[in-house]
């Protein structure tokens, strides 16, 4: 009898080894259900989701005409609290609801066709900050048509959610969404105007970070990598729970921060293993946000477009410079776009084949392949469409696709690099792939903050770094200059190309100015609503493109800065009705206003300047 004890022991212990062994295999492997897997939290996952937006919406039901402004700003706090903790999860579930919920208090014109125009009127959080918190006096029926559209919206949401058979991989693609989202639009003021909460909505958003993460704590092999989220994340409220929104030091929370949890994301694909979805505009396993490698440039081209090779560059690079290629053969690509000018031209205006001035700034076309649309006014659809534009236009290259494609195969050299790249197929397709691969090379990420960014410099003065923080703070430059490429495509999906009016002038007088008349988005379909919209264009090698606007207006980046810190035509006193730029002034000073110059300036590529 006394010996059977330790074979009791024994197998006891071999018991709760095998269920242990038994709990960690089936949080490890998703369940399949009618030959699909889906993942063994779907539901936390959906109870959360549930729990934070019954939440939202019970407190938004509170708000009403018939309350006092202060319990409807205190209720209006509550469900935007609850709206940032689920916004991760509306990103990645239900983007076009994310959209509408967190939409600026901005015009919306959607156009099909002629017959086609929506004017919109936004019904997002934003609006109701704006209303409920903003010194303009709003009517109670302009206050319930915002507040009633999310009373109603919030619970039709629960009710069609889509988080059913998600796998690992989409939940943890959720975490890293956000954490970009939070990094290159988040912390920048895009989606509180009036309040300027943005910290503590970070916080909101991380905090939902953490509970998922917790959710998943069975799944980690490594019981050191989930502590190490945990301590990365608490590491990252208390950093913003640390500052106020003008003194928040930004630069050292991209870098120490989101920069470390994009690495914990890639350890953590290898502790799930699993593999993050290659088909989006973001490459999964960058660990840096202003790296070269962090969008998926495949995903920025046509559908199907040949692999962008060093062979397909060099053709396109030649193509590129090529005068023969034009109508008269006196001009290339390269005439407008000068490359130790960031492939700008340095005129106030472009000049056409007839030294004329064309009626628009020649924009550069470094890192142009982050865009979703091109021309100032947006009608290029794509790198490819773009050059079919200056293509047949008879004031730049004055040349049908077809002649120009009997000029490439009539060329030798071309033909031979035709017939190894493209498969001896010259057409217009193929000659026009070339010259866009050139083009979506230019993406270097080498400027002096590129290298501080990603550690491999330790360069930047104090003012530059300050010029960066409020860049992306006070200055309110990033809510239309979003990072790393400082164009107006949004994040976290960036699919969207954004389009401003900022009331610009006809010259740098800003005592008498005069609107400059360049109707921009207006035609081709005349809708006054879209008159003096342009494309944002990147800040980067903004040292090389002066001088600057659609229209060349401003000769110095000093100018530019005064005319955003004045409030854009509006703030100097224009009649700008649908100006997309605050009329307030920044009310930065000199000191300021420099530092953000000197930062501007750290982001010229040294491709360039050596």
């Amino acid at each position: 009898m006394k010996r059977s004890k330790p074979c009791i022991s024994i197998s006891i212990f071999l018991l709760l080894f095998i269920v242990s062994c038994k709990k960690k295999e089936e949080y490890l492997v998703s369940k399949t259900i009618s030959g699909k897997t889906e993942s063994m939290f779907n539901e936390d996952i959906r109870a959360y989701y549930f729990q934070t937006l019954d939440s939202a919406a019970h407190y938004i039901q509170k708000i009403d005409t018939s309350q006092t402004l202060e319990k409807n700003r205190i209720n209006f706090i509550e469900s935007r609290k609850w709206y940032k903790k689920v916004e991760p999860l509306l990103i990645a579930y239900d983007y076009e609801n994310y959209l509408s919920m967190n939409s600026p208090n901005l015009l919306k014109v959607e156009i099909d066709d002629y017959t086609d125009i929506k004017k919109i009127k936004p019904k997002s959080y934003q609006v109701l900050e704006e209303y409920l918190f903003g010194e303009d006096s709003i009517t109670n029926r302009e206050l319930y048509r915002v507040y009633n559209y999310l009373q109603v919206r919030i619970p039709y949401i629960r009710k069609n959610h889509g988080i059913y058979k998600q796998r690992d991989r989409h939940h943890l693609k959720m975490i890293r969404d956000a954490i970009v989202n939070i990094a290159t639009k988040g912390i920048t003021g895009f989606d509180s105007p009036i309040l300027a909460n943005s910290l503590q909505e970070a916080v909101y958003n991380y905090e939902s970070i953490k509970h998922t993460i917790s959710i998943y704590k069975n799944a980690f092999s490594s019981s050191d990598l989930y502590k190490d989220w945990l301590k990365e994340i608490d590491a990252t409220i208390t950093s913003l729970n640390a500052g106020d929104f003008d003194s928040f030091d930004r630069y050292s929370f991209i870098k120490l921060h989101t920069n470390r949890q994009l690495e914990l994301i890639n350890k953590t694909t290898k502790d799930w293993n699993i593999e993050l979805s290659t088909s989006r505009p973001l490459n999964p396993t960058s660990t840096n946000v202003f790296s070269k490698t962090f969008f998926n440039k495949k995903m920025f081209a046509p559908p199907h477009s040949p692999e962008i090779s060093e062979e397909r560059i060099a053709l396109g690079k030649a193509l590129f410079n090529d005068k023969t290629l034009s109508g008269p053969g006196t001009v290339s690509c390269a005439t407008c776009h000068i490359k130790k000018k960031a492939f700008t031209d340095g005129n106030k205006l472009a000049i056409g084949l007839n030294g004329k001035n064309l009626a628009r700034n020649t924009p550069t076309l470094s890192y142009t392949v982050y865009q979703r649309t091109f021309f100032y006014d947006g009608r290029g659809d794509g790198l490819e469409g773009q050059i079919v534009g200056v293509t047949n236009n008879k004031n730049e290259f004055h040349i049908d696709l077809k002649t120009l494609g009997d000029k490439v195969k009539n060329n030798p050299k071309y033909k031979k690099q035709f017939d190894t790249l493209y498969n001896g197929t010259i057409n217009n397709r193929n000659i026009r792939n070339a010259i866009a691969s050139y083009i979506r090379s230019l993406t270097p990420f080498d400027s002096k903050f590129d290298k501080n960014m990603q550690n491999l410099e330790n360069s930047l003065t104090e003012e530059e770094i300050l010029g960066f923080n409020l860049f992306m703070g006070k200055a309110a430059c990033a809510t239309c200059h979003f990072p790393p490429a400082f164009y107006g495509t949004v994040p976290p999906k960036f699919d969207e190309t954004e389009f401003e009016n900022l009331g610009i002038p006809k010259t740098t007088n800003f005592k008498h100015p005069v609107l400059d008349n360049d109707p921009g988005l207006f035609y081709p379909y005349e809708v006054e609503e879209k008159r003096g919209f342009f494309k944002t264009s990147t800040v980067r090698n903004i040292e090389l493109t002066a001088p600057y606007m659609h229209n060349g207006a401003f000769e110095t980046l000093e100018q530019v800065m005064e005319f955003y810190n004045l409030g854009g035509g509006q703030g100097i006193g224009l009649d700008v009705p649908y100006q997309t730029l605050p009329p307030n002034p920044l009310e930065l000073n000199d000191k300021e206003k420099n530092a953000i110059i000197a930062f501007m300036k750290t982001l010229t590529d040294t491709s360039l300047t050596n």
